[in-house]
């Protein structure tokens, strides 16, 4: 797994100050992408237990975080690799976790036993506070629904949400 970009402080990807993560590598390849260099899984800086390390020690460092954000990408692609970064990042700082996906919260669901990782995709949604759900639609692009581009992506609260299936 490979990590695309890091911003240590945004707006954009959540409420209040968050720490994003952009997973390198998607294969939805929606029309219109906003980062379409995401797509390439083979971009950007591996993913190692310093790196991971570090990246949690940035966190722990700033007192102005609201929470994390993964992107991408789509980070699910990636969810094997990421199960123990969100583990830690949830269990050394507390952080509220928001993530992207172009996966609908039903597909991840309904998948759930088709593979490895299938499963470490359904297991994260025990992991994260809120899901970005749904594929970029460019026919349904609205810049005015607050942090998605389309307006049939969906913000979920997961736990909520799996307790009510």
């Amino acid at each position: 797994m490979k990590i695309l970009k890091i911003y240590k402080e945004t707006i954009s990807d959540g409420p209040g100050i968050r720490y994003s993560i952009y997973v390198a590598g998607c294969l939805h390849a929606c029309k219109g992408c906003h980062n379409m260099l995401s797509w390439n899984f083979n971009i950007g800086r591996e993913f190692d237990q310093d790196y991971s390390d570090q990246i949690i020690e940035e966190i722990k460092a700033n007192p102005l975080l609201n929470g994390v954000t993964f992107s991408g990408g789509d980070p699910m692609f990636s969810a094997t690799e990421l199960i123990p970064l969100v583990k830690r990042i949830k269990e050394e700082t507390g952080k509220n976790i928001w993530m992207y996906t172009g996966f609908t919260i039903e597909q991840l669901i309904e998948n759930k036993d088709k593979d490895e990782l299938s499963k470490s995709m359904y297991e994260m949604l025990f992991l994260i506070d809120t899901l970005v759900d749904g594929r970029f639609e460019k026919d349904l692009y609205d810049p005015t629904i607050q942090y998605r581009g389309s307006s049939n992506q969906r913000l979920i609260k997961t736990k909520e949400f799996l307790k009510s299936i």
